[in-house]
């Protein structure tokens, strides 16, 4: 009798490593997880400049009020333009399931103009001021804070010797407490009722204290931790009590860090010249994920955060508005400003995106250019 063991003797398979599996798995559902992306944008507004090219007119900075009702610009044009968000959001802009894009220029969609001795680079609210004092940072190395009620400068500061002040903010535990980093490689915090020629605390993040400072946040939630970009590749994060030495180093960047946000209460994001965004742990330092897509290796280009909807917004080199969720480290929007030359090639570049904050099942992003427009992007929560 033939033993058909020996002809039909099937391999018992191979268990597989449950940890590749594990992986798998995960990969498996975070893909499926992803294609069913929760946000669906649309194109809503464009604010074009009456300016011939533009070159004049680089929108370097963009911030809504604390009520999410007014949103302010500043830039290259040495203005701050006020705009009403009910301008750029008109109510109607989806009829019998068409999509319109709303045109306005500058001229016809800002409320108000209030005009600057220098060109800005950072605004910022003064909390508890109900929206009527706008904090800004400028290219001489000025702070300078302006009563929007009345339209007028309130308070100067000018202690960085004429060096570029790139980033401004104010703290949430006081008020009055603010801080300002610049080209001169120092972080300085300051309170307004004070002399003008008196800082609380300054501080050289970088080795050497040479690198610029790019970008400075307190934390909004109330901890004392105030966060420093810097041009020697790193961010750093200090315990506003105790101001001698960073209390948190964040190293991951291949390029200068010119941008820190927040995130919640456990997580910060940067942005570099490094053409990647990191999300990093508060607690430790640690680096949780790297998002990468957009294009920057150059210019200022932005960094927003959405918190409710976990959403990152930042520009691009390439003339893009990119979207990022923070669960996932590719792109979940990408849109172009479009213009350019027939070849493809396009001079300009997403240069200032922010967020509005209010909304749950709704989001908007503004975005502003090299060529002075500015752009209104508009999300809604989809329904499965």
């Amino acid at each position: 009798m033939r033993n058909f063991s020996t002809q039909f003797n099937p391999q018992t398979p191979e268990l597989e490593n449950p940890k590749i599996q594990e992986d798998r798995n995960r990969e498996k559902e975070e893909e499926e997880e992803r294609s069913r992306c929760d946000w669906e944008f649309t194109h809503s507004t464009v604010v074009s400049s009456g300016i011939a090219g533009g070159a004049t007119d680089t929108i370097g900075v963009i911030e809504f009020d604390p009520s999410d009702t007014l949103v302010v610009t500043g830039g290259i044009a040495r203005k701050i333009r006020v705009y009403s968000v009910k301008t750029l959001l008109p109510e109607e802009n989806h009829k019998h399931g068409e999509h319109h894009v709303t045109s306005l220029e500058h001229n016809n969609a800002c409320d108000y103009y209030i005009y600057t001795p220098a060109k800005l680079s950072s605004l910022r609210w003064k909390q508890g001021s109900s929206g009527g004092i706008l904090g800004a940072g400028d290219y001489d190395g000025v702070v300078t804070e302006y009563d929007l009620h009345r339209k007028i400068p309130i308070f100067e500061r000018d202690e960085h010797g004429g060096r570029r002040v790139w980033s401004v903010d104010y703290s949430h535990w006081d008020p009055f407490v603010g801080a300002s980093g610049s080209d001169d490689g120092t972080m300085q915090m300051w309170d307004s009722r004070c002399d003008a020629t008196d800082s609380i605390a300054k501080v050289r993040p970088s080795a050497g204290g040479r690198a610029a400072v790019c970008c400075v946040e307190f934390n909004p939630y109330g901890d004392p931790l105030v966060a420093v970009g810097c041009a020697d590749r790193r961010a750093y994060g200090y315990d506003v009590r105790k101001m001698a030495d960073p209390v948190l180093i964040f190293d991951g960047h291949q390029k200068p860090v010119a941008y820190v946000r927040f995130m919640d209460e456990r997580m910060m994001v940067t942005s570099g010249t490094d053409g990647s965004l990191r999300l990093w742990s508060v607690d430790d330092g640690g680096m949780i994920r790297v998002y990468m897509g957009h294009e920057n290796s150059r210019n200022f280009v932005g960094l927003s955060v959405w918190r409710t909807g976990g959403l990152l917004g930042c520009g691009s080199e390439n003339n893009h508005v990119f979207v990022y969720d923070k669960r996932w480290g590719d792109p979940v929007w990408v849109h172009g400003f479009g213009g350019g030359s027939g070849d493809g090639y396009d001079p300009n570049y997403v240069s200032s995106v922010c967020w509005r904050q209010a909304g749950e099942d709704g989001c908007t992003l503004v975005a502003g250019g090299s060529d002075g427009s500015l752009q209104v992007i508009a999300g809604k929560r989809k329904v499965f």
